[in-house]
C-alpha cells in the first residue's frame, strides 16, 4: 500500500516517531522514511500468534501488552508491559530469514491498543542500510553463538556417551570374567567326576549302589536348586560347615574342610549324609561324597555361568534400548523400560546411591523419540547424583495427568537455590567448575522436551527434595492441533 492510500489515522508523524526510544537519534530523512512505510494499527485482543509466520514487527504507542507461550496445553504469561516504545514480532528480521521464520510467542494487549507496525522487509532494508556494521556485528554474534551452541552441544553428547561406555564397559567384564573363571573351574571338576566315576564303576560296586548314588546325586541338585535365592546368615551357614565337618572326619573323609562347605551351601545336611553311607557303605563313602561334591560344584558353577551369560545379555538389551539401535527415530514406545535401560546404562555412577523406582502399570506407550528421551533422562539423572555427591535417594516415578504422561526425577540433594533456578535451562549456565560442565545438559533436554515432543519441563527444588518434572503428551498430534486452535 502506498503512503498516499494509507487513511490519516494510520500515519504517524516524524515528531511522534521521534518520541519513540527506538528512534530517538534517527534523522529527519529516516524518520520520514519511517513514517511512509509503516502504519499505525489498533488492536483489542491477539496482535500475534505463537508459530504464525513472523511478518511484522510492532512498537507500542498507547495501551499495554502481554507476551504469552504455550506450556502443557496452556497459555503461560512470561512478560507483560505498559511502556510506550516496547516492540516485539519479526524485531530480527534483519538477520535473514531462517531468524524470521515465526513468532516465538503470542501477543496480546491489556487494553484496547496502538502499535507502529512495519513490515519484517522494512525492518531488515531499514537495518541493513542505516546500520550495516551493528547488523555484521550481531550476526556474526548470532552465527557464533549458534556455531558453539552446536560444536558444545556434540561435545556434552560425545562426553555423555563416553562416560557411559566406560561404565557399561566395566558393568560388562565383571559377569564377563565371572563367567571365565567359572568355566575354567567347571572343567577341572568335570576331570574330577571323570576320575570319580571310574573308581565307583571299577566293578566292585554292585548296580543297585549305583542307581542309589545316581538318586542321591538328583536329590542333591534338586536341594541345591531350592537354596538358591534362600537367605540364609554367615553364622548359620559357618555352623552347618562345623557340624558337617566333623561328621566327615568321624567317617575318616580326606580334607573335610574343603568338602563340607561346599555340600553345607547346597543344604546337605548329616541326616542327609548319613542316607548317602547307607546307600554305598564305608568302604565308597568317601568316593560318594566326593562324586556329591562335583555334582554340586558344577552345578553351581553353571548357575554362575548362567546368571553372568544372562547379565552379559541384559546389559547389551539394555544398551540398545537406550541407543534405540536398529529403531525408527519417532515410535511408540514404553516409558517405563527407557528409563530403566538409562539405569542399567548409569549403574556405574549410582553406587551409593538409593534407587526408588515408582512406575504406573497403567501407562500407556507414547510416541516420542525414543533416543532423544534417553539423552533428557540421563542428562537430569547425572545431575542429581552430582547434586547428592555420592550418597543419597534417587526417586523415579512415572503417572498419567489427563491427556500427558508425567515422569518425575527427584534427589535427596542441598536443592537449588532461588537465584540459579530461574537460569539453569539457560544455554552455557552451569554452577560446576570450569571444564566439568557445559551448561548445555539441562538446555537439551529442555528443547527435546518442550520443541520437539511439545511437552513441558519444570523443576521444585527445597533443601533435602529436587523434583524435575517432565511433562509429555500421549497424543503429540493432538497436542499441536489444540495449540494452534488455543489461540
Amino acid at each position: 500500500m502506498s503512503a498516499e492510500a494509507v487513511p490519516e489515522s494510520q500515519r504517524i508523524s516524524i515528531d511522534e516517531l521521534r518520541t519513540l526510544f527506538l528512534f530517538e537519534s534517527l534523522t529527519d530523512e529516516q524518520l520520514g522514511w519511517l513514517a511512509r512505510e509503516g502504519t499505525v494499527e489498533a488492536y483489542d485482543d491477539v496482535v500475534f500468534t505463537e508459530g504464525d509466520e513472523a511478518v511484522c514487527c510492532y512498537i507500542l504507542l498507547t495501551g499495554g501488552l502481554r507476551m504469552c507461550k504455550l506450556s502443557h496445553g496452556e497459555e503461560v504469561e512470561i512478560n507483560r508491559s505498559t511502556q510506550r516504545g516496547v516492540y516485539a514480532g519479526a524485531v530480527t528480521a534483519f538477520l535473514g530469514a531462517d531468524e524470521r521464520k515465526s513468532y516465538n510467542a503470542t501477543m496480546r494487549v491489556l487494553e484496547p491498543s496502538t502499535f507502529f507496525v512495519i513490515t519484517a522487509e522494512t525492518m531488515a532494508t531499514m537495518m541493513n542500510q542505516w546500520f550495516p556494521m551493528a547488523v555484521h556485528l550481531i550476526d556474526g554474534f548470532v552465527q557464533g553463538m549458534r556455531r558453539t551452541n552446536e560444536t558444545m552441544g556434540e561435545r556434552e553428547r560425545l562426553l555423555a556417551l563416553g562416560s557411559l561406555s566406560a561404565g557399561l564397559t566395566h558393568e560388562l567384564n565383571n559377569p564377563a570374567a565371572a563367567a571365565v573363571r567359572a568355566s575354567a573351574t567347571l572343567r577341572q571338576r568335570v576331570a574330577g567326576m571323570r576320575s570319580k566315576l571310574g573308581m565307583l564303576a571299577d566293578g566292585t560296586l554292585d548296580a543297585t549302589k549305583l542307581h542309589e548314588i545316581v538318586e542321591l546325586q538328583e536329590a542333591a541338585v534338586e536341594r541345591l536348586a531350592k537354596t538358591v535365592g534362600k537367605e540364609v546368615s554367615p553364622l548359620e551357614l559357618s555352623d552347618a560347615e562345623d557340624i558337617l565337618a566333623d561328621w566327615l572326619d568321624e567317617h575318616d573323609v580326606r580334607a573335610s574342610w574343603d568338602v563340607a562347605p561346599v555340600l553345607a551351601a547346597a543344604g546337605l545336611d548329616v541326616p542327609w549324609m548319613e542316607n548317602v553311607l547307607t546307600a554305598v557303605g564305608p568302604d565308597y563313602l568317601e568316593g560318594a561324597v566326593r562324586w556329591l561334591m562335583y555334582t554340586v560344584d558344577t552345578e553351581s558353577l553353571m548357575n554362575e555361568i548362567d546368571d553372568s551369560v544372562t547379565r552379559i545379555s541384559t546389559l547389551v538389551g539394555a544398551a540398545k534400548q537406550y541407543s534405540q539401535i536398529d529403531r525408527a527415530p519417532f515410535q511408540v514406545v514404553d516409558l517405563r523400560e527407557l528409563l530403566k535401560s538409562t539405569l542399567v546404562m548409569m549403574s556405574g555412577k549410582l553406587q551409593g546411591i538409593e534407587v526408588v523406582k515408582d512406575f504406573d502399570p497403567e501407562l500407556p506407550a507414547i510416541p516420542a523419540y525414543a533416543a532423544e528421551l534417553n539423552q533428557v533422562w540421563t542428562n537430569i539423572i547425572d545431575n542429581a547424583v552430582g547434586a547428592m555427591n555420592g550418597s543419597g535417594t534417587l526417586t523415579l516415578r512415572t503417572r498419567r495427568d489427563g491427556h500427558y504422561a508425567v515422569v518425575e526425577i527427584g534427589d535427596t540433594g542441598p536443592g537449588i537455590p532461588a537465584e540459579i533456578k530461574r537460569r539453569i535451562f539457560e544455554p552455557f549456565f552451569t554452577t560446576k567448575p570450569i571444564g566439568e560442565g557445559t551448561g548445555l545438559g539441562l538446555d537439551i533436554s529442555w528443547r527435546i522436551v518442550v520443541k520437539k515432543h511439545h511437552g513441558d519441563l519444570r523443576v521444585d527444588s527445597d533443601p533435602g527434595k529436587t523434583v524435575f518434572k517432565i511433562v509429555l503428551p500421549l497424543d503429540p498430534q493432538q497436542e499441536i492441533e489444540a495449540q494452534a486452535n488455543l489461540i
